[in-house]
């Protein structure tokens, strides 16, 4: 069966997940899809601790780079503050502690969505097998396409690039506006956390629509079509990953939900029949 394009004026991308619901009830509903992808460890162990270990090998490599961030973070709030030099003691401490803060949260930020990246492309056999075993259970894949592998690994990598470039540029401004007295230690995480699940959702999705012969400006059109389902997902992952030891983890099982997430966005049963 060959899909059609999903450029061609006769597919409507916003009617394959048209909203029937209240957003918070699709924020929530989101959510529970990782819920539904923790629940597969219990049905495949092997497969889903066999996805433990990219997520292993890439978690040493970041927590490493945290800490030397964490490490030397004074200095460069001092770095992006010299207009505080002739300060107060008092004052000047309190804008680079805010300075610090801002620091430390786009790098948590760029690290988790940078993270999920490198992970996916050391482990896209065992996330591509992951994936595939859900598909499998839910009735496969439609509309799938033979894909050779090292072509499919190019792509992934080319796209996880432009998105991690593209989670840079979205985090400076933010990065700033953590510096606004009050709102960037309120508001500005929150909105941290939405951006950030929202790209991990874009990222973790990668692999069912791969399967389809679909690209990431295609699977970018599709989840925005439900941004709250997609962002309920995204933003419950993004908050397991801040917890240690919890990206390699959940790893795994944010693979499984992902791909519910794509077969859910694309009107296709994400129920055993």
């Amino acid at each position: 069966m060959c899909r059609q394009p999903l450029g061609s004026p006769d597919v409507d991308v916003t009617s394959l997940a048209r909203p029937v619901t209240g957003a918070a009830s699709r924020f929530l509903s989101g959510a529970g899809l990782l819920l539904r992808g923790i629940g597969l460890y219990v049905r495949s162990p092997k497969l889903m601790l066999l996805g433990i270990v990219p997520a292993l090998i890439s978690s040493a490599v970041f927590l490493t780079a945290f800490a030397v961030l964490v490490w030397f973070v004074d200095d460069l709030a001092a770095l992006v503050t010299p207009f505080a030099d002739d300060w107060s003691a008092t004052w000047r401490n309190l804008v680079r502690l805010v300075a610090g803060l801002a620091i430390l949260g786009l790098g948590g930020l760029l690290g988790v969505v940078t993270f999920t990246a490198v992970t996916l492309v050391i482990g896209d056999p065992f996330y591509e097998a992951i994936s595939e075993r859900v598909e499998g259970r839910l009735g496969g894949t439609p509309g799938a396409v033979d894909v050779p592998f090292w072509s499919s690994l190019r792509r992934s990598l080319a796209d996880s690039v432009r998105l991690v470039a593209l989670s840079t540029l979205v985090g400076i401004p933010l990065f700033l506006a953590g510096f606004i007295p009050v709102v960037g230690q309120t508001v500005i995480p929150v909105i941290g956390a939405a951006v950030g699940g929202w790209f991990l959702a874009v990222e973790l999705v990668g692999a069912p629509f791969y399967r389809r012969g679909m690209r990431l400006p295609e699977r970018r059109a599709i989840l925005k079509a439900d941004r709250p389902t997609a962002l309920g997902f995204g933003v419950a992952v993004f908050l397991c990953f801040l917890i240690p030891l919890g990206a390699v983890l959940v790893m795994p099982a944010a693979v499984a939900g992902a791909t519910l997430l794509a077969r859910r966005s694309l009107g296709q049963p994400i129920q055993e029949t």
